[in-house]
């Protein structure tokens, strides 16, 4: 017994570290969140008496929690698919032996380096409703300009054309390596049976590109979630609870508010409704085709 310990010390001296990371920053704000949703508390985070369940019945019966909840379920739609199909067909183009291939691999996952503040200050000035290049461009076809961080309709297409642009680089590598992964035989045996380049593209590469997409589709879902900075930047939640996603309410709620107990109700609820989505993606990793 000894000497198996003895042999198994460094392991359990090298996984340390990590188990600290894990409990400091995941386990331990789960469950004080836990703690502090069926609490009241003070604004400086103390707790003064036992909620039970006041915090979840005020969140239920709170109307700016829907219009949260369905624009962000609208917002994390739009990024996960459009962000894919974009970063999809760039791939695919690059993947062709075309000319000036590097250069532009280069240009599509530059994204990758911008931060979201920056990206989120480029898409301030271009959709600026006076000088924007936007609104100058819709000028010249005869479309007024359109108050893009105003305008509850429009409000929500700038925040997501923001994530989506700087979701084209991290999904355009994954998409691209996945692609150079598959083997040429494969694209040689195509040729010769006589397949031709969509029906090779629909029944041959994108079964066998399926992994990298299913990937894809689970990082772009978590991180679409999890959108801040752009939204802070861009329209602060706003007009009319139209940008005001979940990870955003809890940070007003929290910081602003000072309401700790119902920021971490809030939390919970995000918590539940990521893991039910997840759970459904899962279910359909079946028809993954891993080689």
């Amino acid at each position: 017994m000894k000497n198996k310990i003895k042999k198994e010390m460094p392991g359990i001296l090298f996984s340390i570290p990590a188990l600290l990371i894990i409990i400091t920053f995941y386990i331990y704000p789960l469950i004080k969140t836990m703690v502090y949703s069926v609490t009241f508390t003070n604004e400086h985070g103390k707790i003064v008496e036992m909620a039970w369940l006041e915090n979840f019945y005020e969140l239920f019966t709170d109307k700016s929690f829907y219009e949260g909840l369905i624009a962000t379920l609208k917002f994390s739609a739009i990024t996960v698919i459009f962000s894919i199909l974009i970063s999809l067909i760039l791939a695919i183009l690059c993947n062709e032996k075309l000319k000036g291939v590097p250069l532009f691999r280069t240009i599509f996952s530059s994204t990758m380096g911008i931060s979201v503040s920056a990206g989120a200050s480029i898409v301030l000035f271009l959709f600026h409703p006076s000088i924007g290049m936007i609104n100058e461009s819709l000028k010249l076809i005869g479309i007024l300009p359109i108050n893009w961080f105003t305008d509850s309709s429009y409000s929500i297409w700038a925040v997501a054309i923001t994530t989506i642009w700087m979701n084209i680089g991290f999904g355009f590598l994954v998409l691209t390596s996945g692609l150079q992964n598959i083997g040429v035989e494969i694209d040689e045996s195509s040729q010769i049976d006589g397949v031709s380049y969509f029906q090779k593209l629909l029944k041959i590469t994108l079964p066998l590109l399926s992994p990298s997409i299913f990937y894809l589709l689970i990082t772009t879902t978590l991180k679409s979630f999890q959108s801040f900075g752009q939204v802070d930047i861009l329209t602060g939640g706003g007009p009319s609870n139209s940008t005001n996603f979940i990870v955003y309410s809890i940070y007003k709620t929290a910081f602003t508010n000072y309401r700790f107990d119902y920021a971490s109700v809030q939390g919970i609820i995000l918590l539940t409704i990521i893991c039910i989505i997840m759970f459904f993606k899962f279910k359909f990793e079946r028809k993954v085709h891993y080689q």
